[in-house]
C-alpha cells in the first residue's frame, strides 16, 4: 500500500461535479497495415501492455473516518469490458469530429470504486485511423509520469512491469490498521512541522529580497492579483477540446534565432493568441494575464505514479502588440518565474499540501467550484510537456499523432496544453461550454500568433505541414 501525497490529495480533493480532475491523452494511430483490424484484435493488443502498467491497477482505499489522504492498493486484474470501451467519431470523421468526442468524454467524472482511467477506441476516422483516448485521473500520475506511462505503452516492445506497490499483510485494509498507519504519519508530520516551516520563512524572505533587488516591472503582472477576463468565471460541467500540430523544426528555429527557449516560445504564442481572443470576447486586452505552469520537480523517465509537480506564474504579456516584445517580455517574465520557484524551494508547497484536511478540504474545494467567480492566483493554465522521442507502434499500427490536455480548475475556463511527440508539438485546449463559442477559435489563435512571431523575426510565417496529422479544423 501507499498513501497519497499532498499534491496527490489535492487532485482528489479539488474534484467537485464541475471540476472533473482527470487529465486526457490520445493517440491517433494508422491501422491500414494491420491485417482483419477490429475493436476486439485491439483489445487483445493492448491487454498485456495495460497490465504491464502497473498504476492502472492502482485503486484509492479511503481511511476511517477521513482521518489521513487515501492509499492506494493494487488489483490483481484490469476489468478489460469496463476500462477498454468502443467508441465512434460522427461522419465525415475529421479532426472537428474527433475533437467534439474528446470534449465529451472529458465532460464525465470517472468512478473512484474503480481503478482511476478509461480507454476509449475511437472509430470511423477518415484514412484508416483510429484514435486511443486515455483518460486518467490526476491523482493517479501527473504530466511527466503520463508521458512516461504513454511512452511504455507505444514502444515497439511489451513493456517490463513496472511501479507496483510493495506486498502487504492480508489484514492491512482493516479499519484498526489503516487508522494506525494513519496515527504514524500523523506524527511524522507533526515532527517535520518546524523544519518546513523555518524552510518556508527562509524562502519567502529569499523571494522578497530578490524582489527588492529587481524591482517593480511596469509591464509584467503583479503576483497573487489575476486581471478580470473572458476565462474566468464560475465554470460550467461540460467540456469542449480543440486540437492543431505545429512542426517542432519550425518552433525550435524560431527560439534559435530569437535567443529564447522553446518554453518561452509556448507561452509567448498563448500570450498572442489569448490577446486576440481577449479582445474579441472583452473588447480589451489593457493587463497582463498570469499563467499557471506546472513545473515537475522529478523527471526520471521510469516514474509512472504519482504528483510531484509544483507551479510557477509567469506573467503573460497579452497586453503587448508587438510579437517581438512579447516573446521579449515572457522570457523575462519566464526567467523570473523560475528564479522565484527556485528561492522559494520547488517542494515548498507540495510539503504544505501534506497537512490539507480530509474531512473539510473537498467540501470547501465544492463551494469553491461553485461560487468562485474569477480566479484567484492565476487566469488559465498553460502546460508544456515533453512527449515521447521515437515514434510508437503497437502491433503494426503507427502512432501518428499524440495530444494530451490537464484539468481546468475552479474559476477558470480553460487549459492549453502542449506535448511534443517526435517531430511534433502538439496543441490541445480544453474549456468548459461557456468560456469560446468554438475551442477552435483558440487553436487557430495559437497558430496565427507563432506565424506573426516568425514573421516578425524574419522568418517564413508559412509554416511546415504535419504531413502525417489529420488535416486542421478552423473555427466555424
Amino acid at each position: 500500500m501507499k498513501r497519497l501525497n499532498g499534491v496527490d490529495a489535492m487532485m482528489l480533493y479539488s474534484e467537485t461535479p464541475e471540476i472533473h480532475m482527470h487529465t486526457l491523452k490520445i493517440g491517433i494511430l494508422d491501422v491500414s497495415a494491420v491485417d482483419g483490424y477490429d475493436f476486439e484484435l485491439f483489445r487483445r493488443a493492448a491487454l498485456p501492455r495495460l497490465h504491464a502498467l502497473a498504476p492502472l491497477r492502482y485503486q484509492l482505499v479511503d481511511i476511517p473516518m477521513k482521518v489521513h489522504h487515501p492509499m492506494w492498493v493494487q488489483n490483481a486484474d484490469i476489468d478489460v469490458d469496463y476500462h477498454v470501451r468502443r467508441a465512434r467519431v460522427r461522419a465525415p470523421g475529421g479532426r472537428r469530429e474527433l475533437d467534439a468526442l474528446i470534449g465529451e468524454i472529458a465532460g464525465t467524472p470517472l468512478d473512484r470504486t474503480r481503478p482511476l482511467w478509461e480507454m476509449y477506441v475511437a472509430e470511423g476516422l477518415s484514412d484508416n485511423r483510429i484514435a486511443v483516448i486515455h483518460k486518467v485521473h490526476h491523482v493517479l500520475a501527473d504530466g511527466m509520469a503520463s508521458a512516461n506511462q504513454m511512452a511504455m505503452a507505444i514502444g515497439p516492445h511489451e513493456p517490463e512491469i513496472g511501479g507496483q506497490l510493495d506486498a502487504v499483510a492480508a489484514d492491512s485494509r482493516a479499519p484498526a490498521n489503516l487508522l494506525k498507519a494513519a496515527g504514524r504519519d500523523h506524527l511524522r508530520q507533526i515532527a517535520r512541522l518546524p523544519r518546513l516551516v523555518n524552510d518556508t520563512a527562509a524562502g519567502v524572505a529569499r523571494v522578497r529580497r530578490k524582489a527588492r533587488e529587481r524591482g517593480r516591472h511596469p509591464d509584467l503582472a503583479r503576483n497573487f492579483a489575476p486581471p478580470p477576463s473572458f476565462l474566468n468565471h464560475v465554470v460550467t460541467p461540460g467540456r469542449r477540446f480543440a486540437t492543431a500540430p505545429l512542426a517542432l523544426a519550425d518552433v525550435k528555429e524560431t527560439a534559435r534565432c530569437l535567443g529564447v527557449t522553446l518554453n518561452d516560445i509556448v507561452l509567448a504564442t498563448a500570450a498572442g493568441a489569448l490577446r486576440e481572443l481577449q479582445l474579441r470576447y472583452d473588447g480589451r486586452a489593457g493587463e497582463p494575464l498570469i499563467a499557471g505552469v506546472p513545473v515537475s520537480y522529478d523527471t526520471s523517465p521510469g516514474r509512472l505514479v504519482g504528483n510531484e509537480f509544483t507551479y510557477m506564474t509567469p506573467s503573460l504579456p497579452v497586453h503587448i502588440d508587438d510579437p517581438l516584445q512579447r516573446v521579449a517580455l515572457t522570457a523575462t517574465a519566464t526567467a523570473i518565474a523560475k528564479e522565484n520557484h527556485n528561492l522559494l524551494g520547488p517542494t515548498l508547497l507540495p510539503s504544505w499540501l501534506s497537512y490539507l484536511p480530509p474531512s473539510l478540504t473537498p467540501q470547501i474545494f465544492r463551494s469553491q467550484a461553485r461560487r468562485v467567480e474569477s480566479a484567484m492566483v492565476m487566469n488559465l493554465t498553460i502546460s508544456n510537456v515533453p512527449g515521447p522521442r521515437e515514434r510508437g507502434c503497437v502491433e503494426g499500427a503507427v502512432v501518428n499523432e499524440i495530444y494530451s490536455v490537464g484539468p481546468i480548475v475552479a474559476g477558470s475556463g480553460m487549459n492549453i496544453t502542449v506535448w511534443s511527440y517526435v517531430d511534433q508539438l502538439a496543441i490541445s485546449v480544453l474549456t468548459d461550454d461557456r468560456t469560446l463559442e468554438d475551442p477552435h477559435e483558440a487553436t487557430d489563435a495559437m497558430i496565427e500568433s507563432f506565424s506573426q512571431i516568425r514573421r516578425a523575426a524574419g522568418l517564413s510565417g508559412d509554416l511546415t505541414p504535419v504531413e502525417s496529422a489529420l488535416p486542421l479544423a478552423a473555427a466555424v
